[in-house]
């Protein structure tokens, strides 16, 4: 099946949306480092292509979410499964790496095991499957050989759950954490003096989250502001609602700072004083870079009631399952009040005791999540390697 050893390792890559293609460029990059050259075939995006990936096919093509934007393209993406997997039977890579968008990269994974039993492959960016449908890790166990974990509780997890092969290599959000220098220069971009308190808030970046949370965040940043009158707001977004949200905060106090820039966001994240943020992966990243936060989130009582019903973690926030401790307060559903908020925001700011409890509990989850060590990209080469032998 595999090449000959002293020909240069195969080895496919199969992504779905610009996130794999971020993750997918850099292990890439450490694959490089590591074995030297190396051949890579599959499905990517620009920044893989840059790296010398020929995708298949566009990556534009099923990088789509929900039933909306999936049903009128599901021959398409059909039909691109079958390509992939019609690729990797005739191009006999030494080993398969997919990552995320795991409605269409699982699929395609089943299919090659079935088609190619004796090429391992590796899922970069597990399914949460943690959170609910626990009984999917055996399924995964069935057509994966390991899993490269981003969380340090998956290892476990998949060890108890399905037995298979599950390693933490680490997020990648800790090869962005911004120095402090950073925080310095976006002040002084912005006017700031060393002391303002500034408050990043974090509405989301999908246009419907933002459009259900800006008014409860708005009425939020009023309050807090009322508490604490020197505070200056930060809202970092996303190029394809920052129109929108600019407009939104067009009528809140204080002359807030809309940053969409990836640059002036890691600035903004440097230079925080505390956050408050819609639930999501954005917790972890303000934990790693050691901000105090509130977290916050609503949807309709029918998907909430369905979401409860499939939960099986305590906590929506990834800080407090890493810490496997309550140290993030979340306010979901009715208890999302402005007056809740915007009170745990301020203790947060004003008390010492509490603010200091909570970067002592941000300096623990950094060490957890392993930052100041190799870097992510790095270990999942390496697991890569070993998987296909070249280690």
């Amino acid at each position: 099946m595999s090449e000959p050893s002293n020909s240069p390792p195969h080895i496919m890559l199969i992504v779905g949306e610009a996130s794999g293609d971020t993750l997918g460029s850099a292990l890439m990059k450490g694959l490089q480092d590591r074995l030297g050259e190396v051949r890579f075939s599959g499905v990517g995006g620009p920044k893989m292509e840059a790296l010398g990936l020929t995708s298949i096919f566009p990556m534009s093509d099923i990088a789509v979410m929900g039933p909306k934007e999936v049903i009128p393209r599901l021959p398409l993406i059909l039909r691109h499964m079958k390509e992939t997997t019609a690729h990797a039977v005739a191009d006999k890579p030494d080993g398969v790496v997919i990552i995320d968008a795991p409605d269409f990269t699982h699929n395609v994974a089943k299919r090659i095991h079935k088609r190619m039993p004796d090429v391992p492959i590796a899922n970069y960016v597990s399914p949460t499957v943690w959170a609910w449908r626990r009984g999917r890790a055996k399924a995964m166990a069935g057509y994966l050989d390991r899993v490269l974990a981003l969380l340090p509780f998956e290892p476990d997890f998949f060890a108890a759950q399905a037995n298979l092969k599950c390693t933490y290599v680490g997020h990648p959000a800790i090869e962005k954490i911004a120095p402090k220098s950073e925080g310095e220069a976006f002040r002084a971009r912005h006017g700031l003096a060393a002391d303002t308190p500034i408050a990043l808030i974090l509405p989301g970046s999908r246009a419907n989250e933002v459009k259900r949370l800006s008014q409860l965040f708005g009425e939020t940043a009023e309050k807090l502001k009322a508490k604490v009158p020197n505070l200056r707001v930060v809202i970092p977004t996303v190029p394809h609602v920052a129109s929108y949200v600019r407009d939104v905060v067009a009528t809140w106090p204080g002359d807030p700072i809309v940053v969409e820039d990836d640059g002036e966001k890691r600035g903004a994240f440097a230079a925080a004083n505390v956050a408050l943020a819609a639930s999501g992966t954005v917790a972890l990243e303000l934990g790693l870079a050691q901000i105090p936060m509130t977290i916050a989130y609503k949807i309709d009582r029918l998907a909430a009631w369905v979401v409860g019903r499939m939960m099986r973690v305590p906590s929506v926030v990834l800080v407090n399952l890493v810490l496997d401790r309550p140290s993030v307060n979340e306010f979901l559903q009715q208890f999302s009040t402005s007056d809740n908020l915007s009170e745990d925001m301020a203790g947060l700011l004003l008390d010492p005791k509490r603010r200091q409890t909570a970067l002592d509990d941000l300096a623990e989850f950094q060490e957890i999540m392993g930052v100041g060590g190799e870097a992510p990209s790095e270990r999942a080469a390496r697991e890569v390697a070993q998987m296909i032998g070249r280690s």
